[in-house]
């Protein structure tokens, strides 16, 4: 499949995800089971992390639900709802365990884990005031939720009140509403599902309708508890359960991944006996505290991961084998396979990841393969029937030279000096094909968001010459573009009034915008509180100021050698220079301004150096911000604490803080500061 195949397949596909969403949170309507929406929402996830170039503005896969519909009157979470990620094989989650312990600072690969089965059904909140239910809400998109409490009243396992003494003043609990397979026999002509049946439910206006339905619901965890009475999630999950919540049955602490691979496969094994639809298991760090220092990233919790089961595997025949050029300049391989059906989708194509990935596997067009979709939404090959292959096959050459005809490199790691299993095209602009995923890039949603500047108007106004670099989007022809077939006098002011909104846009997504490899949203955040403005973001563009500059970038927590490498090819090319010059020419970019919290370094800038024994550095830097303070990468006089871990504290920062008088404190000062 060309690149032009899969842009249009991509957009396919998300469109009727947009439809399916629509339908069934929106509409209370769905028209697909909820196999084949999980499928094809994992579908258009596989397309996005494979190929960069293909993110469009109203992608879905970063929506939670849909916007509340209207029907019900909207209230805001007390705290976001946030999606889970997800692991799919025994290899991601020593992931998971090894991101816990690095962030905590601590080497337990062994850490005491909640194991909870991950109910396919519908979330929703109850919040009690002095054990009485007075709000319960849907998910809805994650921050604001619908007013369903009459609804949810009337399922007979939510209590209406919790006759304990000694509850919270607060208690907030989270758990899914689902539909057992036997009651759903009884309904199922009304209803695509079991989840569907349950969301329907919950959606409906008269309470007495959704009375009429079976629905139950298990409780799995809390949002805002005051005061916190639990230690850990073992401990609330025992404790709600005897204030009459039920709660799953095969809840259990599992340490180290020989018993989460246990527990694991023991599940898979029994979940097709149960009554009810479970797609995983969820592993939540079971110590409370933990959880809290763990905290969150923008879209998850850092404390508990998704383990999906396994999906089904399929026998096709490679039709040929294609090449695909990213953003980045990266020469991906994917195999046009003849359609088969996995896991209830009908599929035509499979990443084979990389060059080394064909070598390894032997892949050759024409041969017969086993596929599966397990974690990866476009299917991997599993393994190659050597036994069929036709005696005349040869080995698939990977090709050296980019579609645009320029040579491709395979880079050497500055960490491990290794080389790359990724070959790149590194023309960069020069390149057709990486030019115009770049130019896709920086009007996606999340850099500069620009409404009606998909993909395939991107396509449209490159062929037409309108476009070549980011800075073309604010000086469009527009005499030619009403002469296309599909524009009008609307659709160009329409387009006209979005590009000008645009130009107005804050630092970190600006950063974002341009495209610099190795450098995403949270990495383009941690330069903008660097730089702080446009003007010295700039000084990156000459040679001198460059080099101070990406020495002290080193010292910035989340910003290390690949990415501060990263910058500095980028800025070594000219065309990206003078590409980034003229983009800033034509936007209003807004300075960075930290949120600043009160707390005890309020309006106290501070920096770490060494190792600390309890935590790790970030973790260090987040309970800084946390508390107010600004966290330097760099020693000059604006530095107000310089803190000065156990474990190798760099002599050269210390010695300057000292020169400039700066006030130092060791590790267990920092501890006492903060009561920890």
């Amino acid at each position: 499949m060309n690149k032009k195949q899969v842009q249009k397949l991509y957009v396919e596909k998300n469109n009727k995800l947009k439809k399916y969403n629509e339908a069934y949170f929106k509409k209370d309507k769905p028209i697909v089971s909820d196999s084949e929406y999980d499928d094809l929402k994992k579908t258009v996830i596989e397309f996005e992390n494979k190929y960069s170039f293909l993110k469009l503005q109203n992608s879905q896969i970063k929506k939670v639900g849909y916007e509340p519909s209207g029907k019900f009157k909207k209230i805001k979470h007390l705290k976001p709802m946030l999606s889970l990620s997800n692991a799919f094989n025994k290899n991601n989650m020593n992931d998971f365990l090894k991101k816990i312990n690095n962030f905590l600072n601590i080497n337990n690969l062994n850490i005491e884990l909640s194991a909870e089965p991950k109910i396919d059904g519908i979330s929703a909140s109850l919040i009690y005031e002095n054990g009485l239910l007075v709000k319960g809400l849907s998910r809805g998109d994650g921050i604001t939720g619908e007013d369903i409490l009459q609804n949810l009243k009337t399922i007979t396992g939510i209590p209406k009140n919790i006759p304990q003494k000694g509850l919270p003043s607060i208690l907030e609990i989270r758990g899914e509403v689902y539909i057992g397979k036997k009651d759903f026999e009884t309904i199922k002509n009304d209803f695509a599902n079991p989840r569907n049946a349950a969301g329907g439910s919950l959606r409906q206006k008269d309470s007495s309708q959704t009375a009429k339905i079976p629905l139950k619901y298990f409780a799995y965890g809390f949002g805002v508890v005051e005061p916190m009475v639990f230690e850990t999630q073992s401990d609330f999950l025992k404790e709600i359960n005897q204030w009459g919540f039920s709660t799953n049955p095969f809840n259990q602490i599992v340490k180290g991944l020989d018993e989460i691979e246990k527990h694991h496969k023991l599940v898979d094994e029994t979940r097709s006996s149960l009554d009810y639809d479970i797609d995983g298991l969820v592993y939540k760090v079971n110590n409370l505290k933990l959880q809290g220092r763990l905290g969150n990233t923008s879209s998850s919790p850092r404390w508990a991961v998704a383990y999906k089961f396994s999906s089904e595997k399929a026998t096709t025949k490679v039709k040929d084998i294609v090449i695909q050029v990213g953003r980045t300049g990266a020469i991906t391989p994917v195999a046009k396979v003849e359609p088969v059906t996995v896991g209830g989708v009908v599929v035509s194509n499979a990443t084979l990841h990389n060059e080394d990935e064909i070598k390894r596997k032997d892949i050759r067009i024409g041969d017969i393969i086993i596929i599966q979709r397990a974690g990866d939404v476009i299917p991997q090959v599993v393994s190659v029937n050597k036994s069929k292959r036709n005696n005349k096959s040869s080995r698939y050459i990977f090709p050296e030279i980019c579609l645009c005809g320029s040579k491709t490199i395979k880079e050497i790691s500055g960490t491990t000096n290794k080389e790359d299993a990724v070959r790149r095209c590194i023309k960069g602009y020069d390149c057709s094909y990486t030019a115009k995923e770049k130019l896709k890039h920086v009007v996606s949603k999340e850099a500069l968001n620009i409404d009606g500047l998909g993909k395939k108007v991107i396509d449209q106004f490159w062929d037409l010459k309108l476009i070549r670099f980011p800075s073309d989007i604010f000086n469009l022809n527009y005499d030619k573009i009403e002469n296309l077939e599909g524009w009008g006098t609307t659709s160009i002011k329409n387009l006209k009034e979005a590009i000008e909104k645009a130009k107005k846009i804050s630092l970190n997504r600006f950063i974002y915008s341009i495209g610099i490899r190795h450098i995403g949203q949270e990495n383009a955040k941690i330069l903008a509180g660097f730089f702080a403005s446009a003007k010295k973001f700039e000084s990156l563009f000459e040679d001198i100021k460059r080099k101070k500059i990406l020495n002290s970038l080193v010292d910035l927590d989340g910003i290390g050698f690949t990415q501060v490498k990263s910058i500095e090819t980028f800025f070594l090319n000219q065309k990206n220079v003078t590409s980034v010059k003229s983009f800033i020419k034509v936007l209003k970019i807004e300075d960075f301004k930290n949120v600043n919290k009160k707390g005890k370094f309020s309006n106290k800038s501070l920096m770490f150096t060494g190792g600390f024994e309890k935590i790790s550095r970030s973790e260090a830097k987040s309970l800084a911000e946390d508390n107010g303070g600004k966290v330097l990468g760099t020693i000059s006089k604006k530095l107000d604490i310089l803190v000065i871990g156990d474990s190798k504290p760099t002599r050269k920062k210390i010695e300057k803080a000292k020169e400039l008088d700066i006030k130092i404190i060791n590790e267990k000062d920092w501890y006492k500061l903060l009561n920890i």
